[in-house]
């Protein structure tokens, strides 16, 4: 695995035996469990999906470990009629079908002003259609399969589940059908939605997949409320050229990470985590130090 890489990097750097270590596990009665309740353990990072972090908080609230949760999302992008159309498109090609949309902060709703609504839609479904489906070493690929089986079951689920909503299936909703040795692959299609409520299971759920439900907007306000009506609060993306409203909307939103006209714009020196069901606590910079250390008060009578 690739912490299993750094760890060997680690050690061929010079770091001391203990300072730093990869223990495996999974699930109940091994090394993850184990290190929640276990009292020479004081405090617990965790990045994964929100039930799993409430099992951890439950485990871990019996010593009063400190912790750091980044937790799921179910993120929105705000498209305005004034962005840069293209930057637009290419941003939420990246933003919903990126590692097959298997990174907490992809995009699940995407927002679009009505004047370009037909238009965008029209954009992302060719985009989608395009896209090369492979394996994840051929340099070709432009997206692998899922991380399982039992995954693929999970969203294929969801796709069904908006079908059964009433949803327009723009493109794809099922397992693609290559006739090669893909086939035994997790694959599911690049998949695009529209039509549904926002009270939908499929608005409010995190799918973690390849796949996107586009909802038409009038108003800024609008935009704004839609975006926000969800128990996460992960990351949000603001496509405009209109500085005065990007500050505006990204202001608005109530997730810890916003980005304007990019999608996963990085700077480690940066906070990084979530609000609500997408977690608390933050890493990078300053924020992450102050979570690794103790404040101390010394006070001497002179």
């Amino acid at each position: 695995t690739t912490a299993t890489l750094l760890a060997e990097v680690m050690k061929e750097a010079g770091m001391p035996d203990g300072a730093f270590s990869v223990v495996h596990g999974f699930g109940e009665n091994s090394a993850g469990e184990f290190m929640t309740t276990h009292r020479g353990i004081n405090a617990i990072t965790f990045t994964g999906e929100t039930t799993t972090g409430g099992a951890i908080m439950r485990a871990a609230s019996q010593d009063v470990k400190a912790l750091s949760f980044e937790l799921g999302g179910k993120n929105p992008s705000i498209v305005f009629a004034d962005a840069d159309f293209d930057a637009a498109i290419e941003g939420t090609v990246r933003s919903v079908f990126a590692n097959c949309g298997q990174v907490c902060l992809c995009s699940e709703r995407v927002y679009v002003e009505r004047p370009i609504f037909d238009k965008f839609v029209a954009t992302l479904k060719e985009k989608a259609e395009d896209m090369k489906l492979g394996r994840p070493e051929d340099p070709d690929t432009q997206m692998g399969p899922l991380i399982s089986h039992e995954h693929r079951d999970k969203v294929k689920g969801y796709y069904d589940l908006a079908k059964e909503l009433g949803a327009t299936v723009v493109t794809g909703g099922g397992i693609p059908e290559f006739g090669d040795e893909r086939d035994n692959g997790a694959f599911v299609e690049p998949t695009i939605f529209t039509g549904l409520s926002e009270d939908s299971r499929v608005q409010k759920e995190e799918i973690f997949g390849p796949v996107c439900h586009i909802t038409p907007f009038d108003t800024e306000e609008e935009a704004v409320l839609m975006a926000n009506d969800t128990e996460y609060g992960l990351a949000s993306t603001v496509w405009t050229t209109n500085l005065a409203r990007a500050h505006r909307v990204a202001q608005g939103m109530e997730a810890g990470i916003n980005w304007v006209n990019c999608w996963f714009l990085r700077d480690l020196r940066t906070p990084f985590g979530g609000m609500g069901l997408s977690g608390f606590g933050r890493e990078g910079g300053q924020h992450a130090l102050n979570f690794y250390s103790e404040q101390k008060n010394i006070c001497i009578k002179l």
